[in-house]
């Protein structure tokens, strides 16, 4: 199967089944065997999926994608040892990272449930002529790159898990800062957008926001 098959999907639904790491291997960049070139998409969807995990407090370091040819056995014998042995080192997925298990539920739910719009995000602002994997790493490294991901995600993140907490129960705007350790400027912000789009309500008795 071609490495570019891999979707967003496909990552967070191991990882939300306990899998404490998850490798990629593809055929080495310039040697597709389609003119799809999918792999450089395999790379592009798992640097965003860990610029994601880094985000949401997750050891980046927990997906990995290597590139190689079907003649290098040994290689990827040694590629994988050595991949089993930093996903031991880091732990149990999530705990180790000290996200408790309704923190680390909530944040794969919120990630789930916005895997189309990431694909969007990823098919028309993310892919990019490079012929490189360190052309695609400076960039996901970049200014450019983190300033699009702040305008593109994070706020939609953030909206998605305010979200999923009022799905639980009505919540004030400082308890909800407090759980998703988030600005309560921030949480206003997105409260009286998702307010606006009539996702939430403000329920005057409680005085704590609920769906709507």
């Amino acid at each position: 199967m071609c490495s570019g098959r891999v979707d967003l999907a496909f990552i967070l639904r191991a990882f939300s089944n306990g899998m404490d790491g998850v490798f990629i291997g593809g055929c080495r960049l310039k040697e597709c065997n389609y003119i799809t070139h999918g792999n450089y998409h395999a790379l592009s969807n798992v640097l965003l999926f860990r610029k994601i995990m880094e985000h949401i407090g997750l050891n980046p370091e927990r997906l990995r994608i290597k590139f190689l040819s079907s003649g290098e056995g040994i290689l990827l014998v040694e590629v994988i040892n050595d991949f089993c042995q930093k996903v031991r080192e880091l732990g149990p997925f999530g705990k180790s990272e000290g996200v408790d298990e309704r923190g680390l539920k909530l944040n794969l739910e919120a990630v789930t449930q916005l895997i189309p719009y990431f694909k969007l995000v990823e098919r028309e602002k993310l892919r990019l002529p490079f012929k490189s994997e360190e052309e695609y790493k400076e960039f996901f490294a970049s200014d450019d790159l983190n300033r699009l991901f702040n305008e593109l995600i994070i706020d939609k993140l953030a909206i998605s898990q305010i979200l999923l907490l009022l799905r639980e129960k009505p919540l004030s705007t400082g308890e909800i800062s407090k759980i998703l350790y988030l600005n309560p400027s921030d949480v206003s912000r997105h409260l009286n957008s998702s307010s606006r789009y009539g996702l939430v309500r403000y329920d005057e008795s409680r005085k704590r926001f609920a769906l709507a």
